[in-house]
């Protein structure tokens, strides 16, 4: 009987490995900028086309490589970084296990050329789909020069799996992001489709973070550094008033590694307990330095989730570091209980001088007196006066005629009633002074109906009003716009303006008018007509972070988009109390909508009770 279990062929152990090392053209940018970084590279360029979908080329000036070297680097688990097993635990590099190259060798056209300094040629070597097409020497300054061609051009299913260009883009700038964060002083250069992107200089770590981020970036941040026997922490955390919707400005380092941890972040939300608005998030940009025999970072194939010997006493240390930071720079409230507020003088009375009140007496007072001090008046005039003012008010009532038949008496008192308007709700004006709308703990509005009552919760409500009228906008493209006498400026990071800049034609569809004319900030000249200045920023911070995993590729999903996360931003929001006019206008306003049942997000909008459901409560 023949054995079933047989030895994979090396391309197809390739191809698998590649399924876990490289996911897309941005797992490929990481790992090939991450082998520069080893290499002792002071300079460092990304050229990507199409997304990195047909080219992914990293530039570098480091160590570079000998003929073998050049070779062996593409086979399987061969790697400069380890040689046993225990080194495992005392890493000071990115790469180790020696599967990147494989991997992305086996599934795109790679071409290498390296040179060392004391070398006067390189090598240049031409691999597709795991096989050497070409071995050559080569003219190449010192370093080493990757181009990843056609990726996964052997694994359509793949290819077909890959988002459009505009989110392959961001996951590509966000790598970029990481690894240029982690070493400031290293220059990168970043060009997409002969486009600079951004070119970061040399500098130190605030620098660093300010040209990656631009707008007021530099304002907001705060320093932060603590250092103990088992962590080192340095970096910078956002004041508490910057705080956006989205998680797109926190990073941690690990020993100059990006890493996410649930867990720490955990830590800094505690630190910042108290000082956010509901539902934001702060920004923090930490580097921790702690000793490579207490981590583990061989846990997962991007290595971006580590593990820790001692998580709690971290835990503790980096709360109470970024705690510290926020106290120190008087961001946090500080609570003195020796001083009384309530004995302080306001500073304009400090050294005014005190103003003492004039005494008036007449001396001519005499209380036993029955006019007193006060000057006689004429009383025949006072007569003729009172009885003018009798006789104005008396001729109000000339010509009525003196009915007591309309008169009850109710325990000894008199009361007037019209027999016509004895019922209740017979007469039609009558039941125009009845209220129709009652609000219940400022979230939700009752409305009586001839079978019974409607309970409409008023944020969904809102939500479905203004999901559909700014949908409308965007389908007829034509909107109402306020022009502003002064144009707002809002700050964002160069991804962001890119993201708003691919938005522009749909977001004037709503009403806004804007031009991103500059590369961190924006120029905003037009507000739709239910917009306010102070609701602008929160609408463009919310869209962000809607938008925080890509655009949508057809223009109905980005106008859907949109619409929701407009409506998601300037809705009534439960909490808020309405007037009766308020009420009724969400309550007509819903039930004039195409789908009044659900709200954008597909939860219900109000629900019914019948008398019968009512009666059925009391039934006992």
């Amino acid at each position: 009987m023949s054995s079933i279990i047989q030895l994979l062929p090396d391309h197809v152990a390739n191809q698998i490995a590649a399924g876990e090392v490289v996911q897309r053209p941005a797992s490929v940018v990481k790992e090939l900028l991450e082998n520069a970084v080893d290499a002792d590279a002071t300079d460092i360029k990304l050229i990507v086309k199409d997304a990195g979908k047909s080219l992914i080329q990293v530039i570098d000036n480091g160590k570079g490589m000998n003929v073998t070297d050049a070779r062996l680097c593409f086979e399987r688990h061969a790697t400069s970084k380890i040689r046993k097993a225990e080194d495992l635990f005392e890493l000071h590099t990115k790469g180790f296990r020696g599967e990147a190259l494989a991997s992305i060798a086996a599934i795109a056209h790679v071409e290498l050329k390296t040179k060392q300094e004391q070398e006067e040629l390189g090598t240049q070597i031409i691999i597709e789909g795991s096989k050497l097409v070409s071995q050559d020497v080569a003219v190449t300054p010192k370093g080493t020069s990757f181009s990843v061609k056609n990726l996964f051009f052997n694994i359509p299913a793949r290819r077909n799996f890959l988002k459009s260009e505009i989110i392959e883009f961001r996951h590509i700038i966000d790598e970029f992001q990481r690894v240029a964060l982690a070493h400031p002083k290293i220059h990168f250069a970043f060009y997409h489709n002969g486009n600079e992107v951004c070119v970061l200089p040399a500098s130190n770590l605030r620098q660093r973070i300010v040209a990656l981020f631009a707008g007021k970036t530099n304002e907001k941040l705060v320093p932060a550094s603590e250092e103990t026997d088992i962590l080192k922490v340095e970096g910078f955390v956002g004041k508490p008033e910057f705080a956006k919707k989205n998680r797109g400005e926190q990073f941690f380092f690990v020993n100059d590694r990006y890493i996410k941890s649930g867990y720490l972040h955990h830590a800094i939300m505690n630190a910042y307990e108290g000082l956010l608005r509901e539902g934001t998030q702060p920004s923090y940009f930490l580097y921790l330095t702690v000793p490579t025999n207490t981590i583990d970072i061989n846990i997962h194939p991007t290595k971006t989730e580590v593990k820790f010997d001692d998580e709690q006493a971290l835990y503790a240390i980096l709360r109470a570091t970024v705690k510290h930071s926020l106290g120190q720079f008087n961001v946090a409230p500080i609570l003195d209980f020796d001083r009384d507020a309530n004995l302080d003088t306001p500073y304009h009375y400090k050294n005014a001088e005190a103003s003492y009140p004039t005494i008036q007496v007449d001396g001519n007072f005499n209380p036993f007196s029955e006019e007193g001090s006060k000057p006689k008046k004429d009383s025949s005039k006072i007569y003729s006066q009172r009885k003018q003012e009798s006789a104005s008010w008396e001729s109000l009532y000339v010509g009525l005629k003196d009915d007591t038949d309309s008169l009850i008496e109710i325990g000894g008192m008199h009361f007037e009633y019209d027999e016509e308007k004895a019922t209740l709700f017979d007469d039609e004006e009558a039941e125009k002074d009845i209220k129709k709308t009652y609000q219940i703990q400022k979230k939700y509005i009752v409305n009586p109906i001839k079978s019974g009552m409607i309970i409409v919760d008023q944020q969904r409500a809102h939500q479905r009003i203004l999901y559909e009228q700014f949908l409308t906008n965007m389908t007829v493209e034509h909107a109402a716009c306020q022009q502003l006498l002064f144009p707002l400026h809002l700050y964002f990071s160069k991804n962001e303006i890119h993201l708003i800049t691919e938005l522009q034609l749909s977001l004037t569809n709503t009403g806004f008018q804007f031009e991103p004319n500059q590369d961190d900030h924006i120029v905003i000249t037009g507000l739709p007509s239910n917009v306010t200045d102070a609701q602008v920023n929160l609408i463009f911070e919310q869209l962000l972070g809607d938008l925080h995993d890509g655009i949508p590729s057809s223009s109905f999903s980005q106008n859907d988009t949109i619409a929701k996360s407009m409506a998601k931003s300037l809705c009534v929001k439960s909490g808020v109390s309405l007037t009766e006019k308020e009420q009724e206008n969400i309550v007509d306003g819903l039930f004039a909508c195409k789908e009044p049942n659900v709200s954008p997000f597909q939860k219900p909008t109000f629900i019914t009770m019948s008398v019968e459901d009512l009666d059925k409560k009391f039934a006992l």
